[in-house]
């Protein structure tokens, strides 16, 4: 009976019931001919070896070299993709994977498809995204360029474990295993390189348990030039990592420059600041540091926006400091809070007028009036700033308002109110 249920898994390995199917195998495929029949073949034997259900699947993003053919000929189960895109194709192969569980790795012959035991066991485990770090497992020689090895990648991945706290080492690694309903759940979107980074992030935001294990890489074995673009994928992975983080991109930044501004002007204020016999930091200085604030505020009031919005939408997990934000902040509350610092602004500037029209509006000889006025200047813009902003965050809540309302508004209309 062992026999015929080994000889079974052997010939039906991939072909299973999908209900008991424990592993897809996904590759996505851009025309990789020239290397795609060894992985599937060192995929099959994975799964055949290791005696799990399972099916090989490539998603293909419109291959014209015959990809489609070689793949279904291995026995492979191939599912089209129109869209383009790195992350298209894996997102359409994701939808349609049969397996509980789903590796992924490019059809290039750089990772080992035969060698998936740690992934397997990790994901058997309880882990919900396992992740590949070649920078454990071995770079082999010609695998990957200098400048994806000692700087787009260390780079784009401290950036990563900085931003959202995660433990990861590889934030780029193209082999990696999930539980394929807590990836679905996900949602994930980004349809090109960037979904390498998505995936890791949101997976983190929504709480998964993320593991690493040694991966090697290999040069691929492909003739023509890979599909990555190193600035253009590398400016779409960074711009994702600071979209998705409003307090690194904006708020962060923001109160940096607020606070340097805000000493500058405070020790400026009052009179020149000597620092040598040969520098001085006088109104110009004063009118930088003015200059640092108003910026520092647009900033810090566009991440309360961004962060507000995302919670609105659930795009981002709530927090406390989320939760605390969305209790506190309103229209109105911005609006009066912005209209006290624009009179105050006008009134500096009022001052100012008044104590020059008392010296006949004549030349000034002392800055204590020029710093008067630009202070006031300072606050009327923060207040200006501060106020159309408040009507900006009463815009982000109109559709939430108008789902809100939708179902009384039906009932109305059906009672015919």
């Amino acid at each position: 009976m062992n026999a015929v249920a080994a000889k079974r898994r052997e010939d039906h390995a991939e072909f299973d019931d999908p209900a008991e199917l424990e592993l897809t195998i996904l590759m996505p495929c851009l025309n990789e001919a020239e290397t795609l029949a060894m992985c599937i073949g060192k995929a099959r034997a994975y799964l055949i070896g290791a005696g799990i259900s399972g099916e090989v699947l490539i998603a293909d993003n419109g291959s014209i070299d015959g990809s489609q053919d070689i793949a279904r000929g291995l026995g492979a189960r191939v599912v089209p993709v129109p869209q383009k895109g790195y992350g298209a194709a894996l997102l359409g192969g994701i939808a349609a994977a049969r397996g509980r569980f789903i590796i992924m790795g490019d059809a290039d012959d750089s990772y080992d498809f035969s060698a998936l035991d740690a992934f397997v066991t990790r994901l058997r485990n309880g882990a919900e995204l396992v992740m590949g770090n070649r920078f454990q497992g071995g770079i082999e020689p010609g695998a990957m360029p200098p400048l994806h090895r000692y700087l787009g990648n260390p780079v784009l991945s401290f950036i990563g474990r900085l931003f959202f706290r995660i433990g990861a080492g590889d934030f780029h690694c193209g082999l990696r295993g999930f539980n394929a309903a807590r990836i679905r759940e996900l949602d994930l979107r980004t349809t090109g390189m960037e979904f390498a980074s998505e995936m890791v992030v949101r997976s983190a935001l929504a709480g998964l348990r993320i593991e690493e294990v040694p991966t090697t890489l290999k040069p691929d074995g492909r003739s023509r030039p890979p599909h990555l673009r190193t600035w253009r994928d590398g400016w779409r992975h960074l711009k994702f990592l600071l979209m998705y983080n409003p307090r690194w991109l904006f708020v962060i930044p923001g109160l940096s420059l607020c606070g340097l501004g805000v000493v500058l002007a405070a020790v400026l204020f009052f009179g020149p600041l000597q620092l040598n016999s040969t520098m001085e930091l006088d109104l110009n200085t004063f009118l930088a540091a003015c200059f640092m604030i108003v910026t520092g505020v647009q900033l810090v009031s566009f991440g309360v926006l961004s962060r507000y919005y995302a919670d609105l939408t659930g795009i981002l997990p709530r927090t406390p400091w989320s939760d605390w934000l969305m209790r506190s902040i309103s229209t109105d509350r911005l609006a009066l809070d912005a209209a006290i610092c624009f009179f105050a602004g006008a009134g500096f500037f009022v001052y100012a007028l008044i104590s020059w029209g008392k010296l006949s509006f004549g030349p000034l000889f002392d800055s204590e009036i020029p710093r008067i006025v630009v202070l006031g200047l300072t606050l009327i813009v923060i207040g200006l700033q501060g106020f159309f902003s408040a009507f900006l965050l009463g815009v982000l809540e109109i559709p939430v308002v108008r789902d809100k309302l939708a179902p009384v508004l039906k009932r109305q209309t059906a009672q015919g109110v």
